[in-house]
């Protein structure tokens, strides 16, 4: 099993740049699809899928709100995902949450977070008008 860590939100104004980073302890990182999910404050506000990436790196996937301001990669030695976050607006505050899904070998993501076995914590990350 693997234990994800979320680290680097903060405060940024709008515009502004932020990486998140997500460590997982346990031996067997690279056999697992990993995702950003984020929950925006306020009643009703269900998790969302960010983006996804296949164990490999190989295959990556984006939520329409954040494609070509978003990317997501992943360092399997080092067993940390990261999220560049560009261009960051108002309402991409939210608290932001690693997860990771038990794939083996399959080369797939998943935007479904029920699909996911392990997740963080969280890290907030506040976008500034």
């Amino acid at each position: 099993q693997v234990q994800p860590v979320e680290s680097g939100g903060g405060l940024v104004q709008a515009g502004g740049s932020l990486r998140l980073s997500c460590a997982a302890s346990g031996r067997t990182f690279s056999s697992y699809a990993m995702g950003w999910f984020r929950q925006a404050p306020g009643p009703g506000k269900e998790r969302e899928f960010v983006a996804g990436i296949s164990w490999s790196g190989g295959t990556t996937d984006y939520a329409d709100s954040v494609k070509g301001r978003f990317t997501i990669s992943r360092d399997n030695p080092k067993k940390t995902v990261y999220l560049q976050m560009n261009s960051l607006k108002p309402e991409d505050t939210a608290i932001y949450y690693c997860a990771a899904r038990s794939v083996g070998r399959a080369e797939v993501t998943s935007t479904r977070a029920g699909l996911y076995d392990y997740w963080g914590q969280g890290t907030q990350v506040t976008v500034s008008s």
